[in-house]
């Protein structure tokens, strides 16, 4: 491929993304900071942002970096949080025919935006579609890093009290929640808050996690077609 083939698939490809940029930016500082205040080193969340990329299964694992070692229970909720990426790889299965090598980033960089994007993005004729979707994939991909990095440089500058930052955690999945619900999905959502009430009740604060996520998926997977009938399903 020639520099103007390149040339065209980064114009092509650069517009959509600039307004995940806005968002990844601030998130990424937020998780950067996030990140210092649990007490991990600098480099630490730039390397988490760059190889791993997975969003909240990032700021989970920070946490569960600072807990015992139990990799049964990471893998589970690893799997319980992102889920949803089998499904979005089966339906890029086509779109990623034909990409060559540049497939195996293209599915390690599909995150929710880089999905979207690659998957609604009209690419013209006489365009090489891989590579559209390859610099798609890595200018998401940059935006978390950068945003990472600057919020870990940032936070090593912070000499305020940063006890109780850890909340953003809980905020982010409160926002899941109340997007879920808001858009209609309230039954999942509902399922999803009765569940970890009661396991939080059961097991206590430090055991519901995994068993609420376990029991989650079972019912939800039970109960997915009424749930696609009333067109509720996640």
């Amino acid at each position: 491929m020639n520099s103007t083939e390149h040339r065209q698939a980064i114009k092509l490809a650069f517009p959509p993304t600039i307004p995940i940029m806005a968002g990844f930016l601030f998130l990424g500082l937020t998780y950067g900071i996030y990140m210092h205040s649990l007490g991990h080193p600098p480099y630490f969340a730039v390397v988490m942002a760059t190889f791993i990329l997975a969003g909240s299964m990032e700021f989970v694992a920070g946490v569960l970096l600072l807990s015992s070692f139990n990799p049964v229970s990471a893998i589970l909720i690893t799997l319980a949080i992102n889920a949803r990426h089998l499904f979005y790889g089966i339906a890029m299965l086509d779109r990623f025919k034909g990409t060559g090598r540049k497939k195996w980033y293209l599915i390690y960089g599909m995150c929710d935006e880089a999905f979207v994007v690659n998957q609604t993005i009209k690419i013209p004729d006489g365009y090489n579609k891989g590579w559209v979707m390859f610099y798609v994939t890595l200018f998401i991909h940059s935006y978390w890093v950068i945003g990472t990095t600057l919020g870990s440089v940032l936070g090593t500058f912070i000499t305020i009290d940063l006890s109780g930052l850890e909340f953003v955690l809980a905020a982010l999945f409160l926002v899941i929640f109340l997007d879920q619900w808001l858009n209609g999905k309230r039954t999942p959502a509902s399922i999803g808050l009765v569940v970890s009430v009661i396991c939080l009740m059961i097991f206590g604060k430090d055991f519901f996690l995994l068993p609420s996520l376990i029991i989650i998926v079972a019912v939800l997977y039970l109960f997915q077609r009424p749930l696609r009938k009333t067109g509720e399903s996640s």
